[in-house]
């Protein structure tokens, strides 16, 4: 812990002296940060832990999430809200009012239908590891909650801390008691978010208005802002559904190995995308709103689809070409069908990478009736392919089939974007077939290496050259982007 602390006040002497600027800056090296770490334990884990218990974990982390969704009812967004801090604090006492309802909702669940919930999702073997459902979901809500009022006060740096520390101590509890098997893999995904909320609750807590918080104040505040459970609350759990239903569809259609196969590759080919398009989409939204103004909106989006494209190309190209080698090498042997997942999987999440910081052009644009209809249609077409495949029996057609159909929605969508920004159709395919080529360029001695049969020497020279050939193009796009 004391090193983290150290690193974190390093860190913060670099930052920028401007408060917008530095907010921003501390919460995304905050969430690069936590991410780094699950990504570096990821090959020691892989090797402590089977696919059928990660398996195991991803469905035990989508149950928790969607119960998490609704743990508060998302009264936690109106804790920004109300100008008053007494008021602030009464929400915040409701929301940890539906948080103690939902934990003990969920207790209830895993005490009465535990077991057929577990036969249900395929894995039998995680009804006895149900009882931390309650647990997760009572630290989860209760993080959301005191994460509103962090971000009320503007207190980013106690935020930083929490998910840090949060990280650490999950990645630690699973690498100490990998000897117990999976019970300390799920448990240690428990203890982090039990760290996050004891954080969180003790840097908000102690605020002199929880003092004045009255039983009135908290029924006024569910009545001031009933709007917040009516809709934002069925809004959230349709995203929660469309992000974590697919692993719990692949552990019910096929096995918990395969859900554990499907989660370690979506977290290793979409987490680093999702920290750089987060950036780049808050970035574009304080832009477009300008430029939709000034009339310029076409131009900014052809740049910075310009740009994504050719950030993302080369990993899409390497993972296509290598993936099931890589992962062999990266996570150890018994995962070298996930990086055969990560062949189809890459080309969807390209899409996903490109065209999910230009859906910020829905606000400034004020179509989100048109976002709605799209993660209906994307919902719905995921779905269909996992049931659809899911009746072959076969996982890899499954995999195609869910990978394609997802790839195919966001094409449509970035389409839908582009012709509404004021550009043609057309002008998708220059970006796209410069970053192909550079993309190309850069996987050209794994692709030599393919033809040529050099045996696994010869691939990790050329593995390596094509490293240094993605990390040399990638310095010179960012040259490019500070010239």
């Amino acid at each position: 812990m004391k090193f983290i602390q150290k690193v974190s006040a390093r860190i913060g002497a670099l930052l920028p002296k401007n408060n917008f600027a530095r907010g921003v800056s501390v919460l995304v090296g905050g969430a690069a940060g936590s991410q780094l770490l699950m990504l570096l334990a990821a090959p020691l884990l892989t090797r402590l832990y089977t696919p059928e218990d990660f398996g195991l974990l991803a469905i035990c982390v989508g149950v928790l999430a969607m119960f998490g969704a609704i743990a508060s009812f998302r009264y936690e967004g109106a804790i920004t809200l109300p100008e008053d801090n007494v008021e602030a604090a009464n929400v915040a006492a409701l929301c940890l009012a539906t948080v103690l309802l939902m934990t003990s909702v969920s207790a209830v669940v895993v005490l009465f239908a535990g077991h057929p919930l577990a036969l249900l999702l395929g894995a039998p073997a995680l009804a006895d590891y149900f009882w931390l459902l309650p647990i997760g979901v009572f630290c989860l809500g209760t993080y959301q909650v005191f994460n509103y009022w962090a971000l009320r006060h503007k207190n980013f740096a106690a935020m930083t801390d929490a998910r840090l520390k949060q990280s650490f101590t999950a990645t630690m509890l699973q690498l100490i008691g990998h000897k117990l098997g999976v019970v300390s893999l799920l448990s240690g995904y428990v203890g982090g978010l039990c760290m996050g909320a004891f954080l969180m609750g003790k840097s908000g807590l102690p605020h002199p208005a929880f003092r004045e918080v009255r039983l009135a104040g908290i029924l006024k505040a569910a009545k001031r802002y009933r709007r917040f459970p009516i809709y934002s609350t069925w809004s959230t759990l349709f995203n929660t559904a469309g992000s974590e239903l697919p692993a719990l569809m692949f552990a019910t259609l096929f096995s918990p190995t395969a859900a554990g196969l499907y989660a370690l590759t979506n977290r290793v080919l979409a987490m680093p995308m999702s920290i750089i398009g987060t950036a780049i989409g808050n970035v574009f939204l304080a832009s477009a709103t300008d430029a939709h103004r000034e009339k310029r909106l076409a131009p900014l989006v052809t740049s910075v689809h310009d740009k994504l494209a050719h950030i993302a190309m080369p990993p899409t190209m390497l993972f296509v070409l290598a993936g099931p080698q890589l992962f062999a090498f990266v996570f150890g042997e018994n995962w070298r069908e996930a990086g055969a997942f990560a062949q189809w999987m890459a080309p969807w999440l390209y899409m996903t990478f490109i065209t999910s910081p230009l859906t910020n052009l829905i606000i400034v644009l004020e179509k989100q009736r048109h976002d709605l209809a799209f993660e209906a249609i994307l919902l719905a077409v995921r779905m269909a392919t996992l049931v659809v495949g899911g009746q072959t029996g076969d996982l890899m057609v499954t995999v195609a089939m869910f990978s394609v159909g997802s790839m195919l929605c966001w094409a449509g969508f970035l389409t839908w974007i582009t012709v509404h920004s004021g550009n043609s159709a057309y002008s998708l395919l220059k970006p796209t077939m410069s970053a192909l080529t550079w993309g190309v360029l850069c996987v050209a001695p794994l692709e030599l290496d393919i033809l040529l049969l050099q045996g696994y020497y010869g691939w990790i020279v050329a593995l390596t050259v094509t490293g240094v050939l993605i990390s040399t193009r990638y310095y010179f796009l960012l040259r490019q982007a500070y010239s």
